[in-house]
Order: C-alpha cells, then sequence, then structure tokens
C-alpha cells in the first residue's frame, strides 16, 4: 500500500510505524531523538485516514495538548499503520517551511501557538519522561545513542538532497582511470589487446581497440 507524507507516495505496510514510512522516503519529518518520543519534532497532522491508525499512545498523551489532538496531530514515532487504505499525513516541520516560503507573516502566530500548546502539556511531559524509566517506554542508553546517530545522519542527508535539487550540487565526480607510465589509460581490455613492438612501444592490434584508444583520448609516444 501507499500513503501520502507531504504529497510524497510512499510504500507503507500494515504494522509500519509512520516515521520509519517516511525515513527512507526522506520525508521531511524531525526525529532528533531517533524517534524515542523525547524531542517533540515528528508532530504530523493526520489530513485522512485516522481510523485506519492506532490509538493515541500515552507519550502522545502525555505531549499533545487537546488542541493540537482535535487538529489531528499525533506523533510519528508513536503512530502505527493498523488497517489498509488511504492516510495523507502533513508533517509539522513541513508546513512551518511551507509557511515560510509562502507566507512569512503568518510564522509569529505559528510558532506562539506551537509554544503555548507545549507549555499547557509541560508538567504532564516531564511527569511522563520521569517515569519512563520502567515499561515499554524504558531508554537503553547505548541504543538511544544509535537512534540519535542515525537521525542525525538522516538529517544530514535529507539537507544534502535539498541542497541538490534547489542548487543543484552533484556528488564529487569518480576519480580519472590510473594512467599507465606511457600516458595511456590502464584499461584492462585494452592491455589485454596489445602487443609490444620491436622498438618497445606498445601497437595496438584491433579496430575495437584503436576506438576505445581514441575515445579515451589517450596520447603515448
Amino acid at each position: 500500500m501507499n500513503i501520502t507524507i507531504n504529497d510524497r507516495e510512499c510504500s507503507a505496510q500494515v504494522g509500519d510505524r509512520l516515521l520509519d514510512v517516511a525515513r527512507p522516503h526522506q520525508g521531511h519529518i524531525g526525529y532528533f531523538c531517533g524517534g524515542n518520543a523525547i524531542c517533540q519534532t515528528c508532530y504530523v497532522r493526520v489530513l485522512e485516514g485516522a481510523e485506519l491508525l492506532s490509538p493515541m499512545s500515552d507519550a502522545e498523551k502525555a505531549m499533545l495538548s487537546d488542541r493540537l489532538i482535535k487538529e489531528g496531530t499525533r506523533m510519528a514515532c508513536q503512530t502505527l499503520i493498523e488497517k489498509p487504505g488511504k492516510i495523507t499525513i502533513l508533517s509539522e516541520v513541513e508546513a512551518a517551511k511551507r509557511m515560510t516560503l509562502e507566507n512569512p507573516l503568518q510564522l509569529p502566530a505559528y510558532m506562539g501557538k506551537m509554544g503555548w500548546e507545549s507549555a499547557v502539556k509541560f508538567t504532564d511531559t516531564i511527569a511522563f519522561q520521569a517515569r519512563r524509566e520502567q515499561g515499554e517506554y524504558a531508554l537503553e542508553a547505548t541504543q538511544l545513542l544509535h537512534d540519535v546517530a542515525v537521525a542525525i545522519s538522516d538529517a544530514v542527508q535529507l539537507i544534502f538532497d535539498a541542497l541538490q535539487s534547489a542548487f543543484g550540487v552533484k556528488r564529487p565526480a569518480d576519480k580519472p582511470e590510473e594512467r599507465a607510465g606511457n600516458g595511456c589509460c590502464r584499461d584492462a581490455a585494452l592491455l589485454a589487446k596489445t602487443v609490444t613492438g620491436d622498438n618497445g612501444h606498445t601497437r595496438i592490434v584491433s579496430a575495437e581497440v584503436l576506438q576505445l584508444h581514441q575515445e579515451r583520448g589517450a596520447v603515448c609516444n
């Protein structure tokens, strides 16, 4: 099945987390904590298909205000796909990016709203984090560090892809082939079809090799 994340079609299966669906498709969803319900950057708005997703988790209830829940906000690291069907979501970071590009005057009000909704749930969020040493939300330090490292790596890749798309940034070109001592390209196929003349110079012995030789622009003395 496919679901739509920030207007991009992403392949998914029942049982997948929304965050895990977005990551291999370079979906623009924040997850600085590596998907461990700490950083609160993976908020998404479910525009369609809310009934196909898992019920609200304890982590979401602790961190999401009533207003955000009514607006269809979920945490992508906590939300699973439970049934196949049409699902459309928009991440908060993508919404903020679009607002910055299209109508930046709305940003102050948006930031104020999100800050207030976080403040409303501050006490519940702290209480949740404090009691998570046991149970399903317990954190293991090594795994947490690994998850954060993966999240940072994915973020760097996302930034590179964005720069490449916007400015045509390209990856470094492959290194030129190693050249032989006489200035010719050291190509295995070429060397296999050459012989050495009486004067000690390499001589091309077939039209195929000559064409390859000329295409590579090699010059032999």
